[in-house]
Parts: C-alpha cells; sequence; structure tokens
C-alpha cells in the first residue's frame, strides 16, 4: 500500500510545529495517558483510519492499557473492563467524533457522566484529544496513509 501524497504536515512543515504544540497543551489536562490513548483508539475505529488505530493501539500498550481493553475497546459497552471514568471518555468520544448521527450529537447526559468524573481542565483536554484525534483521522484517510509507515 502507497499513501496517495507525503503526508500534509510534512509537506507544510509549519503545520508540524502547531500540531505538536496541541499534542503537548492536550496532554498537560490532567487525564491519565491510558484514558487518552483509549479515546484516541476509539475515535479512530469510528473513522476507519487504520493508521491511527494500527499506532494507537501501540501507544495504548506503551502508556499502560491491558491487551483485554485493546481487544474490547470497540465493544466498551459490552465488557468488564473499563471503569465508569474510561467509559465515560469513550461515550463523549464517540459522540464527538459521529457528529451528524443525531440532532443532538454530543447529549447532555453524555456531557454530564464525563463531567462526573472530569475536572473542567480534564474535560478540555479530552475534547481536544478528540478533536486532534479526529484532525489526523481526516488526514489520514484522505491521503490514504499506511498503517504502519510513520516515514514521514
Amino acid at each position: 500500500m502507497n499513501a496517495r501524497m507525503t503526508n500534509p504536515a510534512a509537506v507544510l512543515p509549519d503545520s508540524m510545529t502547531a500540531i505538536q504544540n496541541l499534542i503537548k497543551a492536550a496532554k498537560k489536562g490532567g487525564v491519565p495517558e491510558t484514558v487518552l490513548e483509549l479515546v484516541h483508539l476509539r475515535a479512530s475505529q469510528i473513522n476507519g483510519c487504520g493508521f491511527c488505530v494500527d499506532l494507537g493501539a501501540r501507544q495504548a500498550r506503551t502508556s499502560g492499557v491491558s491487551d483485554e481493553k485493546l481487544h474490547a475497546v470497540a465493544a466498551w459497552r459490552e465488557t468488564p473492563y473499563f471503569s465508569d471514568a474510561e467509559r465515560a471518555a469513550l461515550a463523549l468520544a464517540e459522540a464527538a467524533t459521529r457528529l451528524a448521527d443525531r440532532s443532538d450529537p454530543v447529549p447532555d447526559d453524555v456531557w454530564n457522566e464525563a463531567a462526573d468524573h472530569f475536572d473542567e481542565k480534564q474535560l478540555a483536554s479530552i475534547v481536544l484529544w478528540i478533536a486532534t484525534t479526529n484532525f489526523f483521522n481526516r488526514i489520514n484517510v484522505t491521503v490514504k496513509q499506511p498503517a504502519g509507515v510513520t516515514d514521514w
């Protein structure tokens, strides 16, 4: 498999600095890295980004996410492996990724459940992480970035 083009962040290198700064900022919100990695993986699964699913699973494992959770993240509602906080973050990730699926894309019950587990700074981190993941998904799906290829 070959990408349609060099990754746009490599073609326009100034964008990489901005992207890296956004990633750093989102990671400073006090959310456990394992939660951020689960959120990234779930949004990437929804968007069908093979590159991000592959990389996300690797990063999740490195951050300490168990194999049980990695194998079950797509069916997190039907498995016992996730904490209530992780479930709230995953529900928020799904809602914020599937904006066109309903008239109230991120309903109050989803938001309120997340707010029960995370403070405002943590919620900001999760929301930025979801948005950043969707940003990466859209780039990588559009250019058909192959999984496992990170030489850009």
